[in-house]
């Protein structure tokens, strides 16, 4: 079951693409697949949640109060790398656009309002080129792992910090301590 984050600070917009997605299954490598959907109206909560869940795509609207969406999908990228990225707009800034694509190196932009069949057969087309695009980078590291070129255990913690985004970033104190902010989080976790 793919795992997805929609963020939209219009209600209505987020209650249609949810019921859509929840109904609909996307079409990925073949197979019919129902999605997890998540849900919010502000990006700062959707990026506390994901610095926690791991996402397989976010769907993000572009014009946002709080930050626009290429600034909550760079954030994103830098949380997890992995997942897939659309840009979501009634809007048709073409210098916005490329910022996304260059900044938040977006998978896709979607027009509001979207077509329905349009926007699922995109969605089931990014996910079927990230799971192909992961398989390739998996892989790629086996074989640098049996030429001696990354070890066993680097290999490890690219799989761990893919399940689990930033388990494996752990700030030292100088004297050896782990370093934890006044809140008793981690460094660089959202509250």
């Amino acid at each position: 079951m793919h795992r997805i984050l929609l963020i939209d600070d219009e209600p209505g917009v987020l209650a249609a693409l949810t019921r859509l997605l929840r109904h609909t299954p996307l079409v990925v490598s073949g197979q019919e697949s129902f999605v997890k959907v998540e849900a919010f109206v502000s990006a700062r909560d959707a990026l506390a949640h994901a610095s926690e869940h791991v996402f397989d795509l976010v769907v993000c609207d572009y014009r946002m109060p709080e930050m626009n969406g290429v600034e909550v999908l760079k954030r994103l990228r830098e949380i997890q790398p992995d997942g897939a990225r659309v840009i979501l707009s009634g809007y048709t800034d073409l210098n916005g656009l490329i910022g996304a694509i260059n900044e938040a190196r977006i998978d896709r932009f979607v027009a509001k309002p979207w077509n329905d069949f349009e926007l699922v057969s995109a969605l089931g087309q990014i996910l079927e080129i990230r799971a192909l695009r992961l398989e390739n980078e998996s892989l790629a590291d086996e074989a640098r792992c049996e030429r001696g070129q990354l070890s066993a255990a680097d290999l490890e913690l690219q799989r761990l910090e893919r399940l689990e985004p930033g388990i494996t970033r752990v700030e030292w104190g100088p004297d050896g301590s782990i370093v934890m902010d006044d809140a008793g989080l981690w460094p660089g976790t959202l509250a």
